[in-house]
């Protein structure tokens, strides 16, 4: 039998639903300071939404789903007039705050306003197709190069203290390549990176087999808002970001996912946790370890866990010798810990960091024509359709209903079309 990169049977099923959930998605802006390419969401500058049309979403929320935390997006969610009301609104409900942001608007000033309104976490988007050439000191830098910038912000957060910082990167067929140095730049820097985020791109181009429907009126290919004429790889998959990284972190070992609605093996968000130092990976944590966290919380917060506070992962040694006891891969990473202090006594000093790299797979298109999006998905955001009813859409194709009505519908063009 052929050896899977990424075997769903040795994963844990995140337990994400609908109505129980560890993420809930809120837009308060579509107004953005960057137009990046691979965005699925239109540049609108007079977007704001009133606090109690904001407030009103996250009733909603609370009313027909359990969440741990809000992601506060967009748009850019900084140049929303009302960021810190907001932020102290979220907290005050019990829920953990984390802006999605590509920093450019955050300044120290700020930091501090939103750390004492109480922001949970920062998540950074930086990549290198966002369009940051306002000034020589961005412009044309690839991935590599842009780690700088993503340990400006790392820094700015751990300096402020208690806050949990992520980055997100978008993939795509040419940056590839430059994944493994990505993976491993971050566990450089496990101290004050939480988690790293890979989102493998999509966009609709000329040469995908389909066409779009909003009910039975077929829809011009142009007009469809994520859309390229460019020739671009669209179909990169997670197993094939799990191969990259092992490319130079050999063992490298994911341990949970959400699959897809219409495929049961497919890595929609695949998670891998890993313990360790700045210099020294001592494993990766099994499915077993990210099931026992899962319901544990769940059973003391009646929620999921979504993120962990940077003091819970800065807890990696106890983590070790509390946990070795009960769990296989904590057992083999204490074994390579203790490796670790024999070869220097003195390393006991070191702290030992937990850290989350998840990949995040978006919408692929079934032979048939179906869509299988992340089954129970973690960025469900609310809209309000046409007869005024609030529901919980993909935030991720929002642009759809918000253009059509309702969300697009793929049909598999007919051997004349492709022919043409």
């Amino acid at each position: 039998m052929e050896t899977k990169i990424v075997n769903p049977a040795e994963l844990y099923r995140l337990p994400w639903t609908l109505p129980d959930n560890g993420i809930s998605w809120l837009e308060p802006t579509a107004r953005c300071n960057l137009n990046c390419y691979g965005c699925y969401r239109k540049n609108i500058k007079d977007s704001h939404k009133s606090m109690e049309q904001v407030k009103h979403e996250l009733d909603v929320f609370q009313e027909l789903r359990k969440t741990d935390c809000i992601s506060i997006a967009g748009g850019e969610p900084l140049l929303y007039p009302n960021i810190v009301e907001l932020v102290a609104e979220i907290k005050s409900r019990g829920l953990k705050p984390i802006i999605n942001s590509n920093g450019i608007a955050l300044t120290k000033e700020l930091l501090h306003e939103l750390k004492k309104a109480g922001v949970f976490g920062f998540t950074f988007h930086i990549d290198s197709k966002q369009g940051r050439g306002r000034g020589p000191k961005w412009e044309g830098k690839n991935e590599l190069e842009l780690n700088e910038l993503r340990l400006y912000y790392a820094e700015m957060l751990a300096a402020e203290g208690g806050i949990a910082c992520s980055f997100n990167s978008t993939v795509y067929g040419d940056t590839l390549h430059y994944v493994p140095e990505l993976a491993a730049w971050a566990q450089k820097h496990i101290d004050i990176v939480h988690t790293m985020v890979f989102i493998l791109f999509r966009y609709i181009t000329p040469d995908l087999p389909y066409d779009f429907y909003a009910g039975d009126k077929k829809i011009v290919f142009d007009d469809i808002h994520y859309h390229s004429n460019k020739e671009e790889v669209t179909n990169l998959k997670a197993p094939q970001i799990v191969a990259e990284i092992r490319k130079k972190a050999h063992d490298f070992t994911p341990a949970a996912f959400l699959n897809g609605t219409h495929k049961a093996d497919d890595f929609k968000w695949l998670l891998t946790e890993r313990i360790g130092t700045k210099d020294k990976v001592f494993g990766y944590l099994n499915n077993k370890f990210i099931e026992m966290v899962m319901e544990v919380y769940h059973y003391k917060n009646n929620r999921y866990l979504s993120y962990a506070s940077p003091r819970t992962l800065s807890m990696g040694k106890t983590t070790l010798l509390i946990l070795w006891t009960i769990n296989k891969s904590i057992r083999s990473a204490l074994k390579k810990y203790l490796g670790y202090l024999a070869a220097n006594p003195f390393r006991i000093f070191k702290k030992v960091y937990m850290q989350s790299i998840m990949i995040i797979q978006p919408v692929d298109f079934m032979p048939n024509g179906d869509q299988s999006m992340c089954d129970g998905c973690p960025d469900i955001t609310v809209w309000k359709d046409k007869n005024g009813k609030d529901q919980l859409v993909w935030s991720c194709r929002l642009e759809e209903p918000m253009q059509y009505g309702e969300f697009l519908h793929t049909v598999p063009k007919s051997k004349e079309e492709l022919k043409n």
